[in-house]
């Protein structure tokens, strides 16, 4: 059934309708998105495919004792390559030889990046790890860090200082063993002590 029998004035009509609403959809198509721009500073740059604000991860060893509690106020996703990345990074890593009652490793960084197949975590910016020791606080400062959380071991090529009421180490280079509480410096080590009198 014809709507438009045989009447040109209607059907001429319905057809300069018909191409001013193409024309008008067409303009339209040329003009650009309108953008949400909290969504997309929410979002960020790089668009993951998902992110996390405020998170907190913490696990635990077999007996139920804390092993790593995590936070970041931002974490993004990314399937391709399985990475995620970190903004202000704040772990506390505990020792298994520690003991539950004992102070945790603390490790804070500008920005961090985890590869999650190979259970790595690449800090960047003022990488700083606290730890008290025998009632002295101790602080390591380096700009990179790696952890490798398969092997326990915390690495770095570039300058280390640790500072304790002690005195200051500076060297190029460390290894640490967080179980066993090893710390290996590489190179350029020198050091400041201050002698009791």
């Amino acid at each position: 059934m014809n709507w438009l029998p045989d009447r040109p004035r209607l059907q001429t009509l319905a057809l300069a309708g018909t191409i001013v609403a193409a024309v008008f959809l067409l303009w339209r198509s040329d003009e650009p998105p309108v953008i949400d721009r909290q969504a997309a500073d929410l979002r960020g740059d790089t668009e993951p495919d998902g992110f996390v604000v405020n998170g907190k991860y913490t696990s635990f060893d077999e007996a139920g004792n804390p092993k790593v509690s995590f936070t970041s106020p931002r974490i993004e996703q990314f399937e391709e390559g399985n990475l995620a990345t970190m903004e202000s990074p704040r772990a506390e890593l505990y020792s298994v030889t520690d003991g539950a009652d004992t102070l945790p490793w603390i490790v804070e960084a500008e920005n961090g990046s985890l590869l999650q197949n190979e259970n790595l975590l690449y800090l960047t910016g003022n990488v700083r790890i606290l730890r008290n020791v025998d009632g002295r606080d101790t602080t390591l400062t380096t700009p990179t860090l790696t952890l490798d959380n398969d092997r326990g071991l915390a690495y770095t090529d570039s300058p280390v200082e640790i500072r304790d009421v002690t005195g200051t180490t500076r060297a190029t280079g460390m290894k640490a063993w967080i179980d066993e509480r090893i710390l290996e410096l590489n190179s350029q080590v020198e050091g400041l002590y201050e002698t009791g009198n």
